[in-house]
């Protein structure tokens, strides 16, 4: 059974970390040059890869935020916003281990002057809320599962629960 407390949280988090994203999302997409800029500047990508990047990414952020807040293609916004989290916490972990010194452009000026220790604070806290919707996630289905609370119309008219 789905406690309503944990729906409240559940919810207040996902509001977060979809906020989040569609800002950082939206401040890449006013500045795609300077973005790719901060791509680049990991070295892990040629500089074409890094442009194309940096005008495609801030979109899916932006739409996946979205996802999360309207709960609208939920599971795959989040797995989006996971995945991208994934990739940029070993970026940044490479980037320091070969001796970089980046700026990552996540939150514009705002993050700039952020060290590396407090980069990485705010990406593993994003990533343990998006941790804590996925697992909750899976919680409330399970739950709704075996209550009965989901189930599809079969092919024969019949309804198929899942």
């Amino acid at each position: 059974m789905d406690l309503p407390w944990r729906s409240i949280l559940r919810r207040i988090v996902g509001l977060i970390v979809g906020g989040i994203f569609i800002y950082a999302g939206a401040i890449k997409a006013l500045d795609p040059i300077r973005f790719g800029l901060d791509i680049d500047n990991y070295k892990i990508l040629p500089w074409a890869i890094s442009v194309r990047l940096a005008f495609y990414l801030p979109w899916l952020e932006i739409l996946a935020g979205l996802a999360l807040i309207f709960r609208f293609l939920y599971r795959g916004g989040l797995l989006i916003l996971s995945a991208l989290l994934l990739i940029f916490l070993c970026a940044t972990v490479a980037a320091k281990v070969r001796g970089l010194d980046i700026t990552c452009g996540c939150f514009g000026h705002a993050s700039q002057h952020w060290s590396f220790s407090q980069h990485l604070a705010v990406d593993l806290a994003i990533l343990a809320a998006a941790v804590f919707l996925w697992v909750s996630e899976r919680s409330r289905l399970r739950s709704s599962r075996a209550s009965g609370g989901l189930a599809l119309q079969g092919s024969r008219g019949t309804k198929e629960k899942l």
